[in-house]
């Protein structure tokens, strides 16, 4: 059964990608997917925070000289991603030498600036395409929703003049007109998007009186959003289409490509279940295409998409649907 896929212009094995995380911070994590099956890695995000702290400290060093550099240049976590700028390097070059998959960079920022140019050495070290993490949630309730899109446009922009590989944007799914936006990003030189970041902030214990801060591994009725999205843009758009959260089954991955997806990114079920457990979310893809009477992705890819039709039209129908089925199971009887 053929599961080839082509994903930013790259010809992937599989359609299952490991998303950035702890498994794809070390080249043997990185090993251990590419044996399991997965047609891509996407490393931990490079942050610009990381960028500029360099920065900083290699102009105090050239200024003041190693002997009196005391005091760390640092206003984040000390480690997060996979370490320093040149350490993050040396991992895409051992990656890349080290299996036959593409090895995919990530870029994580929020503001306009230099640091946007570090993807050129990303590139250089052997990135076959960048993944560009633009985690911005703005605070001023004042701010134009222009405003926010345009910060997008302006970093992509800075990206797309650094490189020449392919670029997918990963957003969050707090824009006031997807569509428009995706539509906007491919003018700007986006090759694809992935759907879409986690929220992943503070919380409040009301036990403890503290504001919480931690990790949540991802469920699969975290799916339906993103879904929601790819079936809505699959056809509309000449973008590539990555699904992100909420992959846990093949079931899950199934799903996602019905929608439209050209790729399924995983690392919750990854870390859950260990790298072997691709293989595991393949072999139930490919029992499902069996069932199913499918013999390649193409004929499954956007299936259950409405394309090009009225996706406003569908997206109403759905949620009508549901207040009916809702009313009827729930309502006085």
């Amino acid at each position: 059964m053929n599961l080839e896929t082509t994903y930013l212009g790259l010809v992937l094995p599989s359609p299952l990608v490991a998303s950035a995380g702890p498994l794809t911070r070390h080249v043997t994590g990185i090993r251990r997917l590419a044996a399991a099956g997965v047609g891509a890695v996407v490393l931990p995000s490079l942050f610009e925070e990381q960028i500029r702290r360099e920065a900083e400290r290699d102009a105090a060093l050239a200024e003041a000289g190693s002997e009196s550099f005391g005091e760390a240049l640092s206003y984040l976590p000390a480690v997060i991603g996979d370490g320093e700028p040149r350490q993050y390097l040396s991992l895409i070059e051992r990656a890349s030498a080290a299996v036959k998959i593409p090895v995919i960079a990530s870029l994580n920022g929020a503001t306009t600036g230099g640091w946007t140019a570090y993807a050129s050495a990303m590139q250089s070290a052997g990135a076959a395409a960048l993944e560009l993490n633009i985690y911005y949630l703005h605070g001023d309730p004042l701010t134009p929703a222009r405003d926010v899109e345009e910060r997008y446009i302006e970093i992509l922009s800075a990206v797309r003049a650094a490189v020449t590989i392919p670029i997918a944007v990963k957003l969050a799914p707090y824009l006031s007109s997807m569509g428009e936006m995706a539509t906007r990003l491919h003018g700007a030189g986006a090759d694809g998007l992935v759907l879409f970041n986690r929220f992943m902030q503070s919380d409040i214990d009301p036990d403890t009186l503290t504001v919480t801060a931690g990790l949540t591994l991802s469920n699969p009725a975290e799916g339906v959003l993103p879904r929601s999205w790819i079936a809505r843009l699959r056809g509309t758009v000449p973008l590539s289409l990555a699904a992100s959260t909420g992959v846990e089954s093949a079931h899950d991955v199934a799903a996602y490509l019905l929608a439209g997806a050209d790729v399924v990114m995983s690392t919750s079920s990854l870390l859950r279940h260990g790298p072997e457990h691709a293989a595991a979310l393949l072999d139930g893809l490919q029992a499902w295409m069996a069932r199913k009477g499918f013999v390649s992705l193409d004929q499954v890819r956007g299936r259950l998409s409405p394309g090009s039709g009225d996706a406003s039209a569908y997206g109403r129908s759905s949620y009508l649907t549901t207040i009916d089925v809702a009313t009827h199971t729930y309502g006085p009887g």
